[in-house]
């Protein structure tokens, strides 16, 4: 079979190779990939990004995508073939004292799908079956392969933040997690603006807007006057930082009110501010990393419910046979959910 992997540690190098169709061991079933998703990992790992150093080269990336079971190996109790499945890409050890709290997505010992291990860029995987999860049959294929980011989203609003009806929701970030964010947020109540910069008005923000958000470019518009004509000045109940990028959070503290919340989803890497406003805010400062079964389950239903709108948030224009031309565009803010159909890979 083909798979898409990195290749080199530089920009780039994404080629198609040659890999045999794995056997499934003991607990696992073996997956004919359907749908996978670009991920903003994924376009780091495409970049190179330091985080992505521990990777042997050449892997097989992609964690985000939905299959069908084609066959199960001895120990396999869930899953029989013909189900359809995703799954949780950030795999537990089960053993450690967060994995036996539930909390796997902070497992000590994670290894993730298509980072420490082929992922699903490829025409089949290997899977564990304690790292599946089923598919209702009310799920349309591609958007089954958008329910890990949109679990993440979950997690961050609904596990993690306060939102509540009437809220005032600013979501900074109009890429993949922060449109995913604040639909969710939308759902549970919140009234959400969305904030992007410059390079983010030709596509995603445009994009939040058909979504029905209002938005908000942090470069040229007046965010203390909209702050104080959206909040009466108060500023926002809670922001969520999805934007991975240094001044993320010294705007959100700016945007927060007093006694409000900044929910932090993007990895920022370093940035430098003075924390005392936090303090004399008593602002609540919360992470929230990756997902659990939990939050897939939440996901799978607010997919089905149609409270999270997949249809207009994905992109299927591009192939996994050129897929420069997708990490090229999602790097440069002119697209925001690929969503590839792995079954060229197959053919």
């Amino acid at each position: 079979m083909r798979g898409l992997a990195k290749t080199s540690r530089e920009h780039g190098h994404m080629e198609l190779v040659e890999r045999e169709r794995p056997d499934p061991g003991p607990g696992e079933a073996l997956i004919e990939v359907d749908y996978a998703g670009l991920c903003g990992s994924d376009a780091g790992i495409y970049e190179f990004e330091s985080a992505f150093e521990r990777m042997e080269l050449p892997t097989i990336i992609g964690h985000e995508y939905t299959g069908t079971v084609v066959e199960t190996a001895d120990g396999v109790t869930e899953f029989q073939v013909g189900d359809r499945v995703v799954e949780r890409p950030i795999r537990g050890c089960g053993e450690c004292y967060q994995c036996k709290m539930g909390e796997e997505n902070v497992c000590q010992n994670a290894v993730i799908t298509g980072v420490d291990h082929d992922g699903a860029y490829a025409g089949y995987i290997a899977v564990p079956e304690t790292a599946l999860q089923h598919v209702q049959d009310g799920v349309d294929p591609k958007h089954a392969a958008l329910v890990e980011p949109t679990s993440i989203g979950a997690r961050a609003v609904i596990q993690n933040s306060r939102v509540g009806a009437g809220d005032r929701v600013l979501v900074a970030g109009p890429g993949p997690i922060g449109l995913l964010t604040a639909q969710i947020a939308d759902s549970q109540g919140g009234d959400v603006v969305v904030a992007g910069v410059g390079s983010d008005t030709s596509y995603r923000l445009p994009l939040a807007e058909e979504l029905g958000f209002p938005t908000l470019n942090v470069e040229a518009d007046d965010l203390a006057g909209v702050r104080e004509e959206l909040t009466d000045g108060a500023g926002y109940d809670v922001v969520f930082d999805t934007t991975g990028h240094p001044s993320g959070l010294p705007m959100a503290v700016e945007e927060v009110r007093k006694g409000g919340q900044i929910v932090m989803i993007g990895q920022t890497g370093e940035t430098t501010m003075a924390y005392s406003p936090l303090v004399r805010s008593e602002i609540d400062l919360q992470c929230s990393y990756a997902s659990t079964w939990e939050d897939f389950e939440r996901s799978l239903r607010l997919i089905e419910s149609g409270d999270v709108d997949l249809e207009t948030f994905l992109d299927d224009r591009y192939s996994l046979l050129e897929a420069d031309e997708a990490f090229e565009s999602f790097v440069a803010g002119e697209t925001c959910k690929p969503v590839f159909d792995v079954s060229a890979l197959r053919a």
